[in-house]
């Protein structure tokens, strides 16, 4: 069977990339002859590193021109999504906006040396929408990438530096250039394009119909 590569474009701060992730895992595993290659693709929803962290509530009202009452009721409808597909969205609510290019470099870094891509992705998640942590912040980012089994030291060393940017970069402008503006974004084969976290059997059906397509 043809193998299907997934370039999934996503952001940490993206509950629904979270959710999406999880519903993919829950789809391939209704399609167990499907070979895939997962890759991870940089965005950005809060892409100015200077602008002050608010907190989420307020901020997602502004942004959305609801109020908090609906914004906090939207945020409750995910928490129970995220739980039934085992994620910890314990603290969503808590959570404050930030900045993520430094955890795009981790997750980066984390595939290139030792192809944890995904376990930092996960563990970036977790930090975030369960313990509302600030995952533009270097300490947490280096405890993430020890949870996900790095080298806290290495990580430290990488966010110090400018290793990655580039590359992060490049990913940002390239999807930008496609014309990508929510997330998450599953294009698969560089040929079609899943928007959304679709349910399980929904995205189970729309790959099984392009790998159907592509045999």
């Amino acid at each position: 069977m043809t193998t299907l590569k997934i370039d999934l474009v996503s952001d940490i701060a993206c509950p629904w990339c979270a959710i999406g992730y999880a519903r993919l895992q829950q789809a391939l595993s209704s399609l167990p002859e499907l070979k895939t290659e997962l890759e991870w693709h940089a965005f950005e929803l809060n892409p100015d590193k200077n602008a002050p962290q608010e907190p989420i509530l307020p901020a997602l009202s502004r942004k959305y021109g609801r109020s908090e009452e609906e914004m906090r009721a939207a945020q409750a409808n995910m928490m129970q999504i995220a739980a039934g597909l085992g994620l910890n969205f314990d603290n969503m609510q808590q959570r404050f906006t930030c900045n993520t290019f430094d955890a795009h470099r981790l997750v980066k870094w984390a595939e290139a040396t030792a192809n944890k891509g995904t376990a930092m992705k996960l563990a970036l998640f977790t930090a975030y929408f369960g313990e509302a942590k600030d995952v533009s912040n270097a300490k947490v980012l280096a405890n993430c990438a020890e949870q996900a089994g790095l080298d806290k030291a290495d990580a430290q060393r990488i966010l110090a530096s400018d290793a990655f940017s580039d590359t992060v970069r490049a990913d940002i402008a390239k999807y930008q250039q496609a014309g990508i503006s929510s997330v998450p974004a599953f294009i698969i084969n560089n040929r079609y394009l899943i928007s959304g976290a679709q349910e399980p059997a929904q995205l189970a059906a729309s790959l099984q119909q392009i790998a159907d397509e592509m045999a």
